[in-house]
């Protein structure tokens, strides 16, 4: 596959949305920053909760920190509505932090797509609470 294409590309009906949202959770699970950067525009623009930034290096960056303090992090995303370069998403993660405290976090994600496949918008709203282990509902495989 060419790093410049991302299938399944627009125009998506239902079943290459589905396919689209497997292959975002499962590469965001590898917690890989630079293979997770792959699958956006070398300009890609990003809010990710009250941040906002643009690109591929930025993305990088961003991911990298995120993943130095979610420790553990698993997450399940489940597609919610799509058009034809567009898929909303619902997520939920859980991971913890370096005091041991775990955490889930959920939220909404808009995604817009460029005709090869990758995402040149992704737009995430966020909220998180504190969790016991024993509460934990998204195990690792």
């Amino acid at each position: 596959m060419d790093q410049q294409t991302r299938p399944p590309m627009p125009p998506f009906d239902e079943e290459t949305a589905r396919q689209k949202v497997k292959a975002a959770q499962d590469g965001w699970n590898t917690r890989d920053p630079e293979k997770v950067a792959l699958a956006y525009t070398e300009d890609s623009k990003w809010r990710n909760r009250d941040e906002f930034f643009e690109g591929r290096e930025a993305i990088v960056e961003f991911l990298t920190r995120k993943w130095e303090r979610e420790l553990d992090y698993r997450l399940e995303k489940n597609l919610w509505c799509f058009t034809e370069n567009r898929i909303a998403v619902r997520f939920e993660y859980e991971s913890r932090d370096e005091s041991g405290q775990w955490w889930r976090s959920h939220g909404n994600e808009l995604w817009e797509f460029d005709a090869h496949g990758l995402m040149k918008r992704r737009d995430a709203s966020i909220n998180d609470y504190r969790i016991d282990e024993s509460d934990r509902r998204i195990l690792q495989a």
